[in-house]
């Protein structure tokens, strides 16, 4: 089931926040890393693990 878009402000020097509910959604925590990738006009996320 797909989460509800939400809107978020870009800093002055281009990072975001990811929120509260959605980090939860993907199991992600302080210090994890993602992967950040375009898709058509689309940003996707996804957790990556580092080994």
């Amino acid at each position: 089931m797909s989460q509800p878009e939400q809107l978020v402000k870009i800093t002055a020097v281009g990072t975001i926040s990811i929120p509260k509910e959605l980090r939860r959604h993907m199991g992600l925590q302080k210090g994890d890393y993602v992967k950040i990738a375009m898709e058509g006009d689309m940003l996707v996320i996804r957790k990556a693990t580092i080994t």
